[in-house]
């Protein structure tokens, strides 16, 4: 059978060829900024402003990269090209465009060892992250409040989309231990406030006011920004950003996650207790619909035809659930 390929440091290579040292600073650090996208009919959604972010993020962390984001368009669009071939019919590309720094500097006397830093992008069907998520449009996340907070600003600016990540770990592993299934971890600011999930932006919905934390301690997705600034203004609710307190989350109307790969999913319970009335609420439904209307995919049944297909095989951690198939 043949393997995908993976763009690697300016060449086309398989996907199983593609390593970086046990020596890079990545590894060392988690010293690397990241960027994950998503298609739909096949075209790229939002990948300028994915590739925007990222260079924010290089300019911040000073990894000299010496590629321009017209560059980076490109190496994308080739990383598709040579693997289309390989994806289904109803599949959807899912890049991961990763930049480490590169070796430390007191291995570089090692032969054979690539210097500088590592751009690797790669190309696999979107259908693997949302495996097993297609029956949350209809009940909805049960989102736990962990002991493990987000990392405020002050000391790693969540902004920066980078690999310095295991406190997310940490925060999944906890809401695995919390009674039930569909559980996922919601993080909170070091003032209490809600924050950000292991991956996905929170908001609530309250007289039909769409609400987000403030943008300071969090990651700004590219899907929140979806939702505050194309789907709100489309549809006419107000969208506000302020400081959301668990007491909030539990008087509010509705509330929703979201995220690159699955756009938005509701969440109905907050440490379990119902959210409003304990089922998806209208104002998630009509946004879900508007985002599909726009981008001429059904979210929705999108990802429930693929998860009737392909189920999770395995018990290792995922981006949102430390042990996905507990019962």
């Amino acid at each position: 059978m043949e393997n995908r390929k993976v763009w690697m440091n300016g060449k086309i290579i398989c996907e199983t060829e593609a390593k970086i040292s046990v020596y890079d600073s990545a590894l060392m650090y988690g010293d690397m900024v990241f960027e994950m996208t998503r298609s739909f009919n096949g075209k790229q959604f939002k990948l300028i402003e994915h590739i925007d972010r990222l260079f924010y993020g290089l300019k911040i962390l000073r990894i000299p990269l010496h590629y321009s984001k017209k560059d980076m368009e490109d190496f994308c669009y080739e990383t598709i090209e040579a693997n289309k071939h390989l994806f289904n019919n109803d599949d959807e590309h899912r890049l991961m465009i990763d930049v480490s720094r590169g070796l430390l500097g007191i291995y570089h006397k090692i032969d054979g060892l690539h210097k500088g830093p590592n751009l690797i992008i790669t190309d696999f069907p979107l259908r693997w992250t949302v495996v097993n998520m297609g029956h949350l449009f209809d009940k909805g996340i049960n989102a736990v409040v962990t002991s493990q907070r987000a990392i405020p600003q002050s000391l790693l600016d969540p902004k920066i989309k980078n690999r310095s990540r295991i406190f997310y770990l940490m925060a999944n592993i906890e809401a695995s231990q919390f009674k039930g299934e569909d559980n996922w971890a919601l993080l909170l600011d070091n003032d209490g406030y809600i924050s950000e999930g292991t991956g996905d932006n929170f908001f609530i919905i309250k007289d039909n006011v769409v609400i987000s934390p403030e943008g300071h301690d969090i990651l700004r997705g590219i899907s929140r920004d979806y939702v505050m600034n194309q789907l709100c203004p489309e549809l006419g609710f107000e969208f506000i950003e302020k400081k959301i307190s668990q007491y909030d989350v539990y008087t509010a109307d509705e509330a929703f996650m979201t995220g690159t790969p699955f756009c938005m999913l509701p969440v109905t319970k907050l440490n379990g207790l119902d959210i409003g009335d304990g089922i998806v609420g209208p104002v998630y439904k009509k946004l879900l619909s508007q985002w599909s209307l726009n981008t001429g995919v059904n979210i929705e049944m999108q990802i429930k035809n693929w998860n009737k297909k392909e189920k999770a095989n395995s018990n290792a951690p995922t981006p949102y659930n430390f042990n996905p198939k507990k019962k």
